[in-house]
């Protein structure tokens, strides 16, 4: 799953990749219309699993492990902030609370507003494993010993 959800840059939300063609992808909104459309190659995608979040000892988080600190926090359900009217504070204390040492200098409000988007968009559409349940027990094993 992870691998197939795409952002693409210029367009707002997150698309699943159906299939792929000869310089092309053919891309489904993860939303209740499921709208298809092809994407070419030369718009900027990324995939989630790609994406990171910067903290302040150097190595970034995975999105991914910040979703599931989201859905921890949250009880697997949408976050209740209104995107809209949040001030920086209240974006910067609730990104804080899920991932209390991310770089505050390097984070800026934008990128605190699509997290929270993006894990809304996936919560509201079925997406709820964040991170391989396998992964997780080979980290909690590494961490044990």
């Amino acid at each position: 799953m992870k691998q197939n959800i795409l952002a693409i840059s210029g367009k707002p939300g997150l698309y699943l990749m159906v299939a792929r063609g000869t310089n092309t992808l053919i891309v489904e909104t993860v939303d209740e219309q499921k709208k298809r459309f092809n994407v070419s190659v030369r718009d900027r995608i990324t995939s989630l699993n790609d994406v990171s979040m910067y903290v302040d000892d150097g190595d970034d988080v995975n999105l991914m492990n910040v979703f599931e600190a989201m859905k921890q926090k949250e009880d697997g359900k949408a976050v209740q902030i209104d995107l809209k009217k949040a001030s920086k504070a209240e974006l910067a204390d609730y990104v804080g609370e899920v991932l209390p040492n991310y770089d505050r200098d390097r984070v800026y409000p934008n990128d605190m507003r699509k997290l929270i988007q993006w894990y809304n968009i996936l919560v509201n559409n079925g997406y709820t494993e964040f991170v391989d349940a396998e992964k997780e027990k080979d980290d909690d094993s590494a961490a044990e010993a």
